[in-house]
């Protein structure tokens, strides 16, 4: 698989679109060289604004410009997005309605070297419980590109998840990102895994691991985390015996609890693959996939033993 780095990608695309869209307008907080916003300063300085290390303020600056009518696009780490600023995106965003688009880069484990206080594991638990917050987690640079043109035409807030690293390159070209809707990549028959993110990835590769013991694990990429697919997921319980969520989050409030919270009562049984009631640490990346067991040996381990049982 080629491989995409997802900020890179929403670098470009802020571009393309600031071009379409001559009332858009970009907001970062002095990481602008980190989430690729960078790259929309440079071509359009005038509707680039840089608060500096002020999360709260980035985002009650992005409310206020929106409610001139302008598209605002917001950036900072996934870790400062949802906690650090919590209140005004609560209160000055979401509770309007305003047409701000946060999305939000080093999400999870990616944010290795940086240590623990800068990875984020409850960002989606905190967005996903906020009114009026739709909320999306893009598994590899096709989708950031069809989720970001999908927004801007769509009025409202939105939070919008990416990885640091590149990534797999999942989906053709082609592809066509839609709200509220996942899409089932790969058949299966022991159980399905319901990934999002760059976890979509890895779940591919547990799978293929699998089926070389010859148990056949599907995939479904589950972007759209806020509105969750209760339809797609209500179809899989009754297909599947075992539904494994799979994220780069803690398993409380994230993913899993999302399908956990529309899950039909029928003989599925829905085992939860992500980070536990935990903090992180400090390490590279795919150091710490293997630390907490999320890199894709662990995973169809995991499968494995649940299917087993």
């Amino acid at each position: 698989m080629s491989k995409l780095a997802m900020r890179d990608v929403y670098g470009e695309v802020l571009v393309e679109l600031g071009k379409i869209y001559p009332n858009l307008v970009v907001v970062d907080a002095d990481v602008s060289k980190s989430t690729k916003t960078i790259g929309f300063a440079k071509t359009f300085p005038d509707r680039f604004f840089d608060v500096g290390i002020a999360e709260a303020n980035l985002m009650g600056i992005s409310a206020g410009i929106a409610s001139t009518g302008k598209i605002v696009f917001t950036s900072t780490f996934s870790v400062f997005a949802s906690g650090r600023a919590y209140d005004q995106v609560r209160q000055s965003i979401a509770y309007p309605g305003r047409n701000v688009k946060i999305v939000s880069t080093h999400c999870g484990l990616t944010a290795g070297e940086d240590g623990a206080m800068h990875q984020s594991f409850e960002d989606m638990a905190l967005m996903r419980s906020i009114p009026n917050m739709k909320v999306i987690a893009p598994c590899d640079g096709v989708e950031v590109k069809s989720v970001l043109k999908n927004i801007a035409e769509i009025p409202g807030p939105f939070y919008v998840r990416l990885a640091r690293p590149a990534t797999p390159v999942i989906f053709e070209e082609s592809y066509e990102f839609k709200l509220g809707r996942g899409t089932v990549i790969k058949e299966g028959k022991e159980g399905i895994i319901i990934a999002c993110g760059l976890m979509t990835a890895i779940a591919l590769e547990a799978s293929d691991l699998l089926s070389k013991e010859g148990i056949n694990i599907g995939v479904v990429s589950m972007s759209s985390i806020k509105p969750v697919d209760t339809e797609l997921i209500k179809n899989l319980s009754e297909q599947y015996k075992f539904i494994f969520s799979c994220e780069d989050h803690s398993i409380i409030g994230g993913l899993g609890g999302a399908i956990a919270e529309v899950l039909p009562p029928t003989n599925a049984k829905l085992v939860r693959l992500g980070m536990e009631d935990e903090f992180g640490d400090t390490g590279k990346f795919e150091e710490l996939l293997r630390f907490y067991r999320l890199d894709a040996e662990s995973i169809a381990e995991k499968i494995k033993s649940a299917v087993k049982k």
